[in-house]
């Protein structure tokens, strides 16, 4: 079956939606997060607040509103733009079972969450998201939406079997669902590859792409394709993504090969000729030119960083475990 560039980039990504928790709030309160170095995704469950990014205008959100943020901004949520902010990490350092508390009364609930990347490559979707992405509930683009959120209120509210996977999954739906939305609203979208997969005139050349990476495409093709002339096709896309046809198909296959490198044990010859490349030379020197060093001693320096990361944990493990509190940590280690 074939895929599409969206699916593509977040399964290169391994984008995950993992659901943190939220909180439970009423009366006057405002809370003020740290930058948060990551994409966040949150929704308003029930009630009204306010939110509030540096150096933006307070965003009014209601109940069944979904907001992206692209983790680069500290904000604040607010039920009372007078209120003074409260430190939101000490609020939810005494969570319990994952929901905070804050304020007097329960007239808020606010979830939330944030989108796991591979450590290499993730700033490829930061960097094409805007500060925040809001998607009102009273949007056509909403109601799948609002629908994910009412079926993930429900699965929190129990303890059936599986909740929290389904938790989590529901979650992931409504991250693809948002990142739709955004596209489809026809809202300016800085030159990237999310403008790109926007643009519906240049789509079917970015598919062919996806489709078959190793091939030995020519603008003629792709513009054929896009139903369009060489020049017209070649202008549009560049627009669109920022970068000539045959430059984004470069940039995919070095980030389809510096998964490969990371994931697998193929040697750099096959590696090569799956990506189109007619000798492992010629591979290695687009590589270096794309990443700065030759793939196998990318491959290596990979594999001597896990297993750093691994050896750190593990005497994180044992430190924990001589006050009785190691179990976190190594179910941490172990996934």
């Amino acid at each position: 079956m074939a895929t599409d560039p969206l699916s593509d980039t977040l399964t290169l990504l391994n984008a995950r939606c993992i659901l943190s928790g939220g909180f439970v709030s009423g009366g006057a309160w405002s809370l003020r997060f740290p930058k948060p170095d990551r994409i966040k995704i949150s929704a308003v469950a029930k009630g009204r607040c306010w939110l509030v990014l540096d150096g933006m205008e307070p965003i009014s959100l209601g109940a069944g509103d979904v907001v992206l943020l692209n983790g680069m901004h500290p904000f604040v949520l607010a039920s009372d733009l007078s209120v003074e902010p409260v430190d939101a990490v000490t609020v939810f350092s005494d969570r319990r079972g994952g929901t905070a508390r804050h304020g007097d009364g329960d007239d808020f609930f606010y979830l939330g969450g944030h989108i796991a990347l591979e450590s290499d490559g993730g700033d490829l979707l930061r960097d094409v998201l805007p500060p925040v992405i809001h998607i009102r509930a009273s949007a056509d683009e909403a109601t799948v939406l609002r629908w994910l959120l009412d079926q993930l209120m429900r699965e929190m509210a129990t303890e059936r079997p599986g909740s929290g996977l389904a938790s989590n999954q529901l979650a992931q739906l409504m991250f693809v669902q948002a990142l739709r939305a955004y596209v489809e609203a026809g809202e300016a979208i800085e030159a990237g590859w999310l403008r790109a997969i926007a643009d519906g005139r240049i789509a079917p050349a970015l598919r062919f792409m996806h489709n078959d990476p190793g091939r030995a495409w020519t603008l003629g093709e792709l513009a054929k394709a896009a139903g369009m002339s060489r020049t017209t096709f070649a202008l549009r896309f560049r627009q669109a993504a920022g970068v000539a046809p045959l430059g984004y198909l470069l940039g995919w296959r070095m980030h389809l090969a510096r998964r490969a490198l990371r994931e697998g044990k193929m040697p750099v010859s096959a590696l090569a000729l799956s990506l189109g490349y007619t000798s492992e030379s010629a591979f290695s020197n687009a590589f270096k030119r794309a990443v700065g060093i030759a793939p196998k001693r990318y491959r290596s320096s990979v594999m001597a960083s896990d297993d750093a990361a691994l050896d750190e944990e593990a005497d994180n493990i044992e430190r924990q475990a001589m006050t009785g509190s190691a179990t976190r940590l190594a179910l941490k280690v172990a996934s």
